[in-house]
């Protein structure tokens, strides 16, 4: 445990100010979008009634809980009957900063879209629907598509080179072949046919993303094992008999993981891309919440609502911006070679 922390420590110490802000603002952002439940919601944060509490924005709470006449539905905290039985009861409600969902319409508002107001800071879409609460469930589910495709891939792909670098030869000139094939293959074409034939479910385009991209990393990875197997400490390994595994994980892939964290974030800004590309063409994940290509295409149809591209064109800024300059800082942090010529060296 002390030597991770040692490590994350160094790294943060070499990343430049460029690149601390940059994972700043995606640390920021990432707790933004997992934190939308607490922030945006149609439902309390809390709710205290004779000594009881409940949690209706994270648990179900049936009508029952308050009246025993009422009927066993979801409570409805927005209906006038409901709240003045509560107020007769000396509840106390909490509520989260945005009191509206995904998907809930904003009735008070005399327009759809609305522009933005004090109660509706980013004002509301076409269907009256909150933008800020849609973003941010958007943003969430942005956060956690990206990542954990940027993850699956990290792992096929060094996988795969690994295997390609360390045994080389004819193993190493097929797989390249190969890859070399699927690289060619139009991305954006064959995840639309993809959205188009199938069920547009979030796990649906997650395996069709997942195939289409994996190989990014390959040749990072392929090209350091190729080096690594001819350092003195591997061949070592070799002599005395140590399986090639056991090679491949503890006496090169150590060695190999650190300059490959610099992709990774231009990994996770290239998964976004494309999950805003198909909602932007409509046939993204129908899930709660707009995500930025959804809320562009909306803006494109409403050209009276400027906010509307606005709040798009700043999301997808905000991801993708920081991404690629977290990128380059890790990388001028990690490859020793860009740091030297940074240094001024010959």
């Amino acid at each position: 445990m002390k030597i991770r922390q040692s490590r994350s420590v160094n790294l943060w110490r070499r990343l430049d100010r460029t690149g601390r802000v940059a994972l700043a603002i995606l640390a920021a952002l990432a707790a933004t979008g997992l934190a939308a439940p607490t922030l945006a919601n149609n439902q309390p944060l809390l709710v205290i009634d004779h000594g009881a509490f409940y949690l209706p924005a994270l648990r179900f709470v049936p009508a029952t809980a308050f009246n025993p006449s009422m009927p066993p539905i979801r409570a409805d905290f927005h209906s006038p009957a409901l709240l003045r039985l509560l107020r007769s009861q000396d509840a106390t409600i909490v509520w989260p900063p945005d009191p509206h969902g995904p998907g809930s319409i904003v009735w008070k508002a005399n327009q759809a879209p609305a522009p933005p107001s004090l109660r509706d800071p980013l004002g509301t879409d076409a269907f009256g629907r909150d933008v800020l609460a849609e973003v941010l469930y958007g943003l969430r589910m942005l956060v956690v598509f990206g990542g954990v495709l940027t993850g699956a891939a990290a792992a096929l792909g060094i996988a795969v080179g690994a295997v390609q670098g360390y045994y080389g030869g004819n193993v190493d000139l097929l797989g390249q072949r190969l890859i070399e094939i699927w690289n060619g293959l139009p991305v954006l074409m064959l995840l639309i046919l993809a959205a188009s034939i199938t069920a547009r479910t979030l796990t649906t385009l997650f395996v069709a993303m997942l195939a289409l991209t994996w190989t990014g990393l390959i040749p990072v990875v392929r090209a350091e094992f190729l080096r690594a197997r001819r350092l003195h400490h591997v061949r070592a390994a070799r002599a005395i008999g140590l399986s090639d595994w056991s090679i491949i994980h503890r006496h090169i892939l150590p060695n190999v993981t650190a300059s490959l964290f610099a992709y990774l974030p231009f990994t996770f800004a290239g998964s976004i891309v494309l999950l805003s590309s198909l909602d932007f063409l409509g046939l993204g994940p129908h899930l709660a919440g707009a995500s930025f290509g959804a809320l562009a295409a909306e803006a494109r149809d409403h050209l009276d609502a400027p906010w509307l591209a606005v709040t798009a064109i700043s999301g997808l800024a905000a991801l993708l911006i920081p991404s690629a300059l977290l990128g380059i800082s890790l990388r001028d942090a990690l490859d020793p070679r860009h740091a030297h010529n940074r240094s001024g060296g010959p």
